[in-house]
């Protein structure tokens, strides 16, 4: 099987009587169908929807959780976390610097499969494990993990977007179970099941592909000039990018070539993603 380290991670764990009643308010994961050995992806956002922060949860024990995320947000995110903790019975801490390794594959090792790895839910179509701690180990094939990431079009904040920049339904968290929409409510609920309701999510994550070298993160998509979206993670000629599907599509069907600097690029949805393009074409006046 192959696996990767993960470098610049930390985990925030979350324990007490409360924690789950105390999370389940304010982030967009619903913890009633979070299974013991599994890490779901979430956010805590804004009033207005945006992520504020992105994470993977697990359980750790009876009443205990742990949240995933980048160690360069992990102080901003215990203190929001401490803002609304309020009176609830939940103690929050960090842990610096703890050794992430994610494994895939269908091949398994006893050190990798074993009751401490977690399968990373976002994956429909393989078996993603990480793997909190244990023994030192090489880099092992961080960028086959990359590669792997980009081609199953799971993006994340700092490579592929940016906090507070994003909408849940932007990086595709509504399809990778990411978003309760059945739970009660949380900060930004209301915006976010506003926009599920209404279909009205434009910014999608796509996988740019080139028949040349892409460039840089951060480099804008156009068409004739015309922004479109944004690229994110790259790795040589292929990408993710966070695009307008309905611009996407009006370029498609007009035949005008879609450009991310001076590279022309395809952008097609996951291949595991529900969503689609627009049926019709809008106008580059309503775009």
């Amino acid at each position: 099987m192959p696996f990767a380290r993960i470098k610049d991670r930390a985990l925030v764990s979350v324990s007490g009587p409360d924690a789950e009643h105390f999370l389940q308010n304010i982030l967009t994961t619903d913890l009633d169908t979070l299974k013991p050995g599994e890490a779901k992806p979430g956010a805590l956002l804004s009033p207005q929807g945006k992520i504020l922060f992105d994470f993977l949860i697990s359980r750790a024990g009876d009443s205990g959780f742990q949240l995933e995320c980048r160690a360069e947000i992990v102080d901003d995110f215990v203190r929001r976390l401490m803002l609304y903790r309020l009176r609830a019975k939940a103690e929050i801490a960090k842990q610096d610097q703890v050794l992430v390794t994610v494994a895939w594959g269908d091949d398994s090792t006893a050190s990798l499969s074993d009751s401490s790895a977690l399968v990373d839910t976002r994956f429909q179509d393989i078996a993603v494990r990480r793997i909190y701690g244990g023994e030192a180990r090489d880099g092992g094939d961080p960028n086959g993990w990359l590669n792997m990431r980009i081609g199953y079009g799971i993006a994340e904040s700092g490579s592929d977007y940016q906090l507070g920049d994003a909408f849940p339904h932007d990086v595709l968290l509504d399809e990778t179970g990411g978003v309760g929409f059945k739970k009660g409510c949380y900060i930004g609920q209301e915006v976010v099941s506003r926009m599920q309701h209404r279909g009205t999510a434009r910014r999608r994550v796509l996988i740019a592909s080139a028949d040349s070298p892409l460039p840089a993160t951060g480099i804008e998509i156009t068409v004739a000039g015309r922004p479109v979206g944004v690229l994110g993670t790259v790795s040589g000629r292929t990408g993710l990018a966070i695009a307008r599907i309905d611009r996407v599509k009006t370029a498609v069907d007009a035949g005008e070539t879609i450009m991310a600097g001076d590279v022309p690029v395809t952008l097609a949805i996951p291949a595991w993603a529900k969503f689609s393009f627009p049926q019709e074409a809008v106008s580059a006046e309503e775009a």
